[in-house]
């Protein structure tokens, strides 16, 4: 059930502040999507999967609402808050800006962002080790490519992708120190996420260029790269959700993104009484990051990739393997 069903005006909205402090928090579940949509096949595809599996679970069902445009976040978080929801699940970076204000207004509400950190005192931040599964999935790439040229395709040019980006590049130079990685972004404002057609364009730019196993970071934009490289007869790599069976035999493998654990999660302690504010991090080894093996890509991982992958991933598990994080210097070593 969307929050259009219940007629979500969005347009000067007004709250009392006082009987927003008043306000005590109830089991009442909402989304916040970032722009995309929750049927990307992607980032918020996968908080969509976790919701849906609560619901499932536990019969309680929620609210959720898709923004069309950014003002649209900061209104509809204020108007779920406003009508007793609670916890409201703010999804993507974008959102941060827009939290800290509608989180200060409603003390007694409880609020989870997804991608960013809020220091509020009723706001769970939930962060990923992008980088660590990123590394995983460039290795196996680089075992893949019979050229010695691979590539990655990003959304919006922001930290959070060049933090995919160096990951990635990171896990393909581990295992072949000579290989090339073409790199592209797709935009700088928020269209970047939606824009498959051009997914698909940078995606054949690369493979002219010799590439044949290309990595996206994307959201629904992705669709357009792995439709690409399958046309193409190369291999793509999902991200967040497993993407795996969009092209069977087609795509290499996906860097999984446990939205939908996190997600589910945090419903199920509010439910609980258990909600935590502060902030969660989670890597590969917290189960938060992972790289997808199922029938749709067996046959194109072999029994070394796999060796290789597993043994990588308890390296960096142990600290013997240290993936460096973009976002902690705005820097990539490779």
């Amino acid at each position: 059930m969307t929050v259009t069903k219940f007629g979500l005006a969005l347009a000067g909205l007004a709250f009392s502040a006082s009987a927003a402090f008043a306000q005590q928090a109830a089991f009442k579940p909402a989304i916040v999507y970032d722009l995309g949509g929750k049927f990307d096949k992607s980032f918020n595809e996968g908080v969509h999967t976790g919701a849906e599996k609560f619901k499932k679970d536990t019969g309680t069902d929620y609210r959720d609402f898709e923004p069309q445009n950014d003002a649209q976040r900061e209104q509809a978080l204020r108007r779920f808050a406003r009508d007793g929801f609670s916890p409201i699940v703010a999804v993507g970076f974008s959102q941060e800006s827009a939290l800290k204000k509608v989180a200060e207004e409603f003390p007694k509400t409880q609020f989870a962002i997804i991608d960013a950190v809020v220091e509020k005192p009723n706001v769970e931040s939930i962060v990923f080790k992008e980088h660590e599964g990123s590394f995983l999935v460039g290795l196996l790439a680089a075992q893949a490519s019979k050229s010695g040229k691979v590539g990655f395709v990003g959304g919006m040019d922001i930290p959070l992708i060049r933090k995919f980006a160096c990951g990635y590049v990171q896990g393909v130079k581990y295992a072949k120190k000579d290989a090339e990685v073409f790199q592209n972004m797709t935009g700088t404002t928020g269209a970047a996420w939606n824009d498959p057609v051009k997914g698909g364009e940078l995606a054949k730019s690369q493979i002219d260029r010799g590439a044949d196993v290309i990595y996206h970071a994307a959201g629904g934009t992705g669709v357009g790269v792995m439709r690409a490289t399958a046309d193409a007869g190369k291999l793509g790599i999902g991200v967040d959700s497993n993407q795996n069976a969009l092209h069977p035999g087609k795509i290499l493998t996906s860097m999984v993104k446990r939205v939908d654990v996190a997600t589910y999660n945090v419903f199920d302690q509010a439910k609980k009484g258990s909600f935590k504010s502060g902030l969660q991090v989670l890597g590969l080894k917290e189960d938060g990051v992972a790289w997808a093996l199922d029938d749709n890509n067996k046959s194109l991982i072999t029994p070394d990739m796999k060796a290789a992958a597993d043994k990588a991933a308890e390296g960096i598990k142990s600290g013997s393997i240290k993936v460096h994080d973009y976002m902690s210097d705005s820097k990539c070593p490779m």
